[in-house]
């Protein structure tokens, strides 16, 4: 018998006489799973304190009564907090160890974050010197400041270490530091703020069981109809929040809690297809990386926004790739070449012009608002109209190879990605394109890499100077498909969607997270 079942203690619910079981003696609270009472232990009692709102469904492979193991040590998940945040919401799972100790496995990026409460050896910074961006000492050690969000706590479920506070709102600021750890100060109680320190951890790697059996039925479940045209709308993962309609490409917010009460949407003007098709899975490493399957499950079109007439203005694509044991990543495609990059759980060290990640010193390139303008497929962030992020592109170059860190701020939230250029071939070979492809994915590397001609450049800053015009009028979009075919070539995508639109059919042009990648509009918290 292991020590968490020697701990086990049952009391009858006040509310309604249901048994109500704790894993740990510990544990302070409790919800019941027949009348969703709040209870408190009280000695040998419980005590009503409230009641908790029904949780809404999310499909998360999580549930209670799953276990697992973490640095060797077993652990079963026992409750669940849902919170609230203006852009969304995530879930809190508790998890108990078999040795008694508590933590927290939570949403991040589209991946886990097992998160252990600790305690402050000094003060911590009040909450208006929490700014998005600054960097404060904790505990003895530099942090980044990733998110500063409102919460609300929603709903509650199973044993908790503390009684949960149902409708209260608080604030949770969260940190990120070089050694990849995430840090959290959650003001919910008046005095200090508490305080937890976590890393991000994939499911694969916890070896759990008692997850979700049938992931096929529960995505089954979350299908819907289009509030625009009608057309099924059927999500591949169970991460999604947001999906376009294939159909009439309308962007449709899916999050859990938009379920039942009307599906949000927008539409947005019917585009060509990508030139990696959604649903392609192709052998990519990520820096330091073995070859790995990723799936194209998304795909974004962004531009800068140029802050006078004078300035050039740069289209680029992102494809949001998905792997079952890694999580998510994204394939960039700019006027300088091509990129694979994912976001990171920690940030790196210093600011400005250069800062410092894992004993590389990367060199700032630009800073720029970026937008997107058009998006397929599905995500694991709530798309918005025209979503706009604040950008700086750093780079490290070692001989040949260049590393790469992005750094996008959205709202009160920032978001650090890192990754590498790959040349056009090796995409080209990784999803097994067709051999007409590869000049198309060649074209921008080769209009206005630092090698090509004078002559060349010259051609394509002049025909940016005139896109530029129709740009600032028309949002993203380009014009004079003449002057597309002479630069990227007969058969690039620019060309082809230039043809589309002066045919009237209004298509837009642009991609996601600067021009090295990440992703904007909900980074870095837990969701």
């Amino acid at each position: 018998m292991s020590s968490t079942q020697q701990r086990r203690w049952e009391a009858v619910c006040p509310n309604c006489g249901a048994p109500v079981a704790f894993a740990s003696a510990a544990s302070a609270s409790a919800v019941c799973s027949y009348c969703r009472s709040t209870l408190v232990r009280e000695g040998e009692a419980l005590r009503k304190i409230g009641l908790s709102a029904e949780l809404f469904e999310d499909y998360s492979p999580l549930q209670l009564g799953a276990s697992g193991r973490h640095a060797g040590a077993p652990f079963s998940v026992l409750g669940r907090l849902q919170l609230r945040y203006a852009e969304g919401s995530w879930n809190e799972w508790h998890i108990l160890f078999d040795g008694g100790r508590s933590a927290w496995l939570s949403e991040d990026n589209g991946a886990f974050v097992i998160a252990f409460e600790a305690p402050l050896s000094a003060p911590a910074p009040a909450l208006d010197e929490l700014v998005v961006g600054a960097q404060h000492i904790i505990n003895g050690q530099p942090w980044q400041v990733a998110s500063k969000l409102e919460t609300t706590l929603l709903a509650a479920e199973g044993e908790l270490p503390h009684p949960p506070e149902l409708l209260k709102s608080f604030w949770v600021v969260e940190l990120r530091n070089a050694q990849g750890e995430v840090g959290s100060l959650e003001f919910s109680q008046p005095g200090v703020p508490t305080w937890s320190l976590g890393r991000s951890v994939r499911l694969a790697e916890l070896a759990m069981s008692g997850l979700r059996e049938d992931s096929s039925k529960t995505l089954a479940s979350q299908a819907r109809a289009c509030p625009s045209c009608g057309a099924a709308l059927s999500p591949r993962l169970d991460k999604s929040q947001s999906i376009v309609c294939e159909q009439c490409q309308s962007v449709v917010d899916i999050s859990r809690d938009a379920l039942g009460a009307g599906l949000a949407h927008y539409a947005q003007q019917v585009g060509m297809q990508p030139q990696i098709p959604l649903g392609s899975t192709g052998l990519l490493a990520l820096s330091g990386g073995k070859p790995l399957p990723w799936q194209v499950v998304g795909y974004l079109e962004r531009c800068d926004i140029p802050e006078s007439a004078e300035d050039e203005q740069s289209f680029w694509r992102e494809y949001l790739l998905f792997n079952k044991t890694e999580g998510f990543a994204f394939l960039v495609d700019t006027d300088e070449g091509w990129s694979l990059v994912r976001p990171l759980t920690g940030a790196p060290r210093g600011k400005g012009e250069r800062v410092e990640w894992q004993g590389k010193t990367f060199s700032k390139r630009w800073t720029y608002t970026a937008k997107v303008t058009h998006v397929l497929g599905e995500f694991y962030w709530r798309v918005k109209r025209e979503e706009r992020a604040l950008v700086s592109d750093y780079e490290c170059k070692t001989g040949s190879r260049s590393e790469l860190l992005s750094r996008e701020q959205s709202g009160q939230e920032v978001v650090w990605s890192h990754g590498r250029a790959l040349d056009a071939a090796e995409v080209h070979k990784a999803f097994a394109l067709a051999p007409e492809l590869g000049a198309a994915l060649q074209r921008d590397a080769r209009s206005l890499s630092a090698d090509s001609g004078t002559l060349l450049r010259n051609i394509v800053v002049g025909l940016f100077m005139v896109a530029l015009v129709f740009a600032l009028i028309r949002g993203c979009s380009r014009d004079d498909c003449d002057d597309y075919r002479e630069a990227y070539g007969a058969s690039s995508r620019e060309y082809q969607q230039c043809q589309q639109r002066s045919s009237g059919s209004g298509v837009r042009f642009g991609s996601g997270g600067g021009s090295y990648g990440g992703y904007s509009g909900g980074g870095g918290g837990h969701k």
